[in-house]
């Protein structure tokens, strides 16, 4: 007589449900459905987690580590695994990482980049307000003081996404805070090099003494040419095998005799 599902040892049904760790995703999830727990309450503590489950502690650990992973809890100090809403955040970081960072997509970013924030500055100068020319020379003070070049290139985010947050338009920052993840990347071309981060500063202040003047042309000149500084420092893709060597400019291919 062939088993059931009720019937079968529990290592085959763990088997044919998934492993332990992935019951346990499962069963936190429909902790949180039944319960009405919503962003910001916090789960129940590991080891009670564990007793509810009949799970390991590891089990439950490892459970949560992957809901971090996926964006849905995020650990707090004291607090325990909070419930977040980060699910967005955390597949741009996967989208991120696994990009080939090449000039075609550096140029797609900062394109779409360029169509946003050259087109700002009637957005910018109505709401230039003291505070906020303090944040972005905040910003660019952090850059110029950077000590590495994830620190460098927080900082310069932090610039961009400043000003279109002052555009006040919710659906461009609430994309800029999307596509942070990707951007960070494309950022952080040539961030090693010292004259890369002290150019980006002194692009950046450019930007702002061009916004403060009221200055529209040089305020988009100068945006459309920092966006595109960084390419020079993205190595050029090799040449596909087999692929004729370029030829050098000016020069001629001799007629056979």
């Amino acid at each position: 007589m062939a088993k059931t599902a009720d019937t079968a040892p529990a290592e085959e049904r763990t088997a044919a449900e998934g492993s332990a760790v992935d019951q346990t995703v499962v069963r936190i999830r429909e902790l949180i459905r039944t319960r009405g727990l919503g962003v910001g309450d916090v789960l129940p503590a590991e080891t009670e987690l564990a007793a509810m489950f009949g799970a390991s502690r590891n089990t439950v650990r490892e459970a949560i580590r992957m809901l971090r992973a996926f964006g849905v809890l995020e650990s707090r100090q004291k607090v325990g695994a909070v419930i977040t809403d980060n699910r967005r955040a955390a597949v741009m970081n996967v989208f991120s990482f696994a990009i080939d960072l090449s000039a075609d997509t550096f140029r797609d970013v900062q394109g779409f980049r360029r169509l946003v924030e050259v087109n700002l500055f009637d957005a910018l100068v109505g709401r230039l307000t003291p505070e906020a020319v303090a944040r972005l020379e905040g910003s660019i003070e952090r850059m110029a003081a950077a000590e590495g070049p994830a620190e460098a290139t927080a900082a310069d985010y932090d610039f961009h996404a400043e000003l279109v947050g002052l555009a006040g338009n919710r659906t461009l920052a609430e994309i800029y805070g999307i596509l942070r993840p990707v951007m960070l990347t494309v950022m952080e071309t040539g961030k090693a090099l010292r004259r890369a981060r002290d150019s980006t500063v002194a692009e950046h202040r450019g930007i702002l003494e061009a916004l403060t003047s009221g200055d529209r042309i040089s305020y988009a000149y100068r945006v459309s040419r920092h966006l595109d500084a960084g390419l020079e420092y993205i190595a050029p893709a090799a040449p596909e095998r087999g692929a004729a060597a370029p030829r050098r400019r000016g020069s001629s291919r001799r007629k056979p005799t």
